[in-house]
């Protein structure tokens, strides 16, 4: 083995490890706000639409400023990107936490800012950076290797949360995030992208403007992009509003905890599963498989008389789904377009997905204050699994041709 091929596999392990690093730290965080709600109701006088609108901004902030940062890592690398959003994840996260955080500044410190801090930290920039140390044939094994690791923080954060938010309290509580999330502060220094000599693919001649004129005029990416927002209303609505949901059939308060960390447990499964398969077989199969299944999922839950069982089958189900699209959706991107602006155009996907996830989050809140239940919200995410089933079935995964390389 030359030294040159040494130094590129040791630089993408490094990344590769603490990306995952990062992910888990993000997405720990980020999943159990919900778990908040009760305390922020009755401490800040904060309602259910209040809070869903709030998750709904933190998720438009995380999409929209995700498009920003993967432009940062494609030009300047992935730990300047990945380091400044955290920045904006521990300013957010200190306002919640130290106030002014009622009315218009709540909306600003866990929608806008927190929002920000997600669209650079949680899986789409680390796991693009990833993506561009590897080649096609292992690239999306070592994309869902970082999904998955950031679903083992959705495993242990709802019951390090639960515990303390009994015993400490939310503020306490919110003070630990806080150190979590500067210590991904420090391992975001280690999420490099790698350099020209340590490209695993040919660069082709183009701009970013020219990328995106590409990308759009291109049927499948405009589909997978579609699809990818039905994924973000999915979790979202689950992630907000099954705390308050299972409490409102008669099961106690644990069971929410339970339901998430089972999601987490078995996301774990579900990403890396989903990783190899998508090496093996159609990644849009795989897709189309996964929201039809949702929509079953969803389907036992609310339809089944309430229960501790239902309440298993419901987040070992769901959580096998749950981010099992994002190895096949981001493989398809680096598939079609190579890895040159993975960034920036899994970028907008996900801005997409975060479309999604805002109106899944206000949503679920605004139904239930209109008509004191999640039923209407619960019927739109069926009918749209269906619809994200269908349209994932035209999309061609062939590459790009061209003929000028850099």
């Amino acid at each position: 083995m030359s030294s040159q091929k040494f130094i590129r596999n040791n630089a993408a392990l490094t990344t590769l490890v603490a990306a995952c690093l990062v992910v888990l730290v993000s997405l720990s965080v980020r999943q159990v706000f919900g778990m908040f709600f009760m305390d922020f109701n009755l401490d800040l006088g904060i309602s259910n639409t209040e809070f869903g609108l709030a998750i709904g901004i933190q998720m438009l902030g995380w999409g929209l400023s995700g498009p920003i940062f993967g432009a940062i890592a494609d030009r300047y690398g992935g730990h300047k990107a990945i380091s400044l959003a955290f920045i904006f994840y521990i300013v957010g996260i200190y306002f919640l936490y130290a106030g002014p955080n009622t009315g218009i500044y709540f909306q600003i410190s866990l929608g806008v800012l927190v929002g920000i801090g997600c669209g650079g930290t949680a899986i789409s920039i680390p796991m693009s950076v990833v993506g561009k140390h590897f080649p096609l044939s292992n690239r999306t094994i070592a994309m869902s290797l970082v999904t998955a690791v950031g679903s083992f923080g959705y495993f242990l954060s709802p019951l390090f949360t639960n515990y303390s938010l009994m015993n400490n309290g939310w503020v306490d509580t919110l003070f630990i995030f806080m150190i979590f999330l500067t210590f991904g502060f420090i391992i975001a220094f280690f999420v490099r992208s790698p350099n020209l000599s340590e490209s695993v693919e040919k660069s082709y001649q183009q701009t970013t403007f020219e990328a995106l004129k590409e990308a759009f005029k291109t049927k499948s990416y405009v589909l997978l992009t579609a699809g990818f927002f039905v994924c973000g209303f999915h979790i979202t609505l689950v992630g907000t509003h099954v705390p308050k949901y299972v409490i409102d059939r008669g099961l106690d308060d644990w069971t929410a905890a339970m339901i998430l960390s089972l999601i987490g447990f078995f996301n774990i499964i579900g990403s890396l599963l989903s990783g190899y398969l998508s090496t093996k077989m159609s990644k849009k199969i795989i897709l189309s498989g996964i929201y039809l299944l949702r929509g079953v999922s969803i389907c036992l839950f609310i339809f089944t008389p309430p229960s501790t069982i239902s309440s298993i089958i419901f987040g070992a189900s769901f959580g096998f789904l749950w981010l099992s699209t994002v190895p096949a959706t981001s493989g398809i991107v680096a598939h079609i377009f190579g890895t040159k602006y993975l960034g920036l155009l899994y970028g907008i996907v996900f801005l997409s997905h975060q479309i999604g996830s805002f109106f899944g989050a206000y949503l679920g809140g605004l139904f239930y204050d209109l008509y004191g239940s999640y039923d209407y919200a619960w019927y739109l995410a069926i009918a749209l699994s269906i619809f994200a089933g269908l349209i994932h079935l035209p999309i061609k995964e062939k590459a790009i041709e061209r003929t000028q390389l850099a």
